[in-house]
């Protein structure tokens, strides 16, 4: 365990808040000694959007990392700090590198989507916008349960459920995120990178904008 760059003890002693939907946050889940080298190592986004890792390139502290996220330690550790059964759930990872203006609105993910984790890798953050905030309601970024700042390995993950609501005031400019998701099926993988590579491909053209929040 302790070769790992994510710091599971730290993740097994976080608090669950159970209402309105399960959630918990970790600083610092990814390990200080290790952020440098996954950073050097973090594929080249440029532009706006969610991107499948398959379509991008990495090194090998960024692929020990993904490889860490995507092990049987940290579902193990995923199934009991969330009382879920991800036997037999597929797993699909994307990476974003920058926020653009219309980034942020208020949405809950698919419901395809079982538990959502984001991984946020970017220095102290020190913009007031851009943060992460979890919402009791789908019009109000007002109306927050918890703010979640996008610095230095802060790992946020929540039970998807149809009142998990979560969208930022927007912000313009470099913000590194990845996104692990647990899905029901292997359809959802499929599908889900075929409609990412789409959008990648037409984003990278008109550096268009993502309509998610993460």
């Amino acid at each position: 365990m302790s070769a790992l760059p994510i710091d599971l003890e730290a993740f097994e002693a976080a608090p669950v808040a159970r209402e309105p939907f399960a959630f918990a946050m970790v600083p610092h889940f990814v390990k200080r000694e290790a952020m440098a080298a996954i950073n050097a190592d973090y594929p080249l986004v440029s532009h706006p959007g969610s991107f499948p890792l398959p379509t991008l390139e990495f090194g090998p502290a960024f692929a020990a990392f993904i490889n860490a996220i995507q092990g049987p330690e940290f579902a193990r550790a995923v199934e009991k700090k969330l009382g879920v059964d991800l036997n037999g759930r597929p797993t699909m990872v994307t990476a974003r590198g920058v926020s653009a203006a219309r980034d942020g609105q208020i949405h809950t993910d698919s419901r395809t989507k079982l538990i959502t984790v984001l991984i946020y890798m970017n220095n102290e953050w020190e913009a007031k916008t851009g943060r992460l905030r979890l919402l009791r309601s789908p019009d109000n970024l007002e109306d927050v349960i918890a703010e979640v700042p996008p610095d230095e390995g802060t790992m946020l993950i929540f039970k998807n459920e149809p009142n998990a609501w979560h969208g930022f005031h927007a912000f313009e400019g470099p913000r590194r995120v990845i996104q692990l998701n647990w899905v029901t099926d292997m359809r959802v993988v499929r599908r889900e990178q075929f409609r990412h590579r789409v959008s990648a491909f037409f984003k990278r053209l008109r550096g268009k904008p993502a309509q998610e929040a993460m």
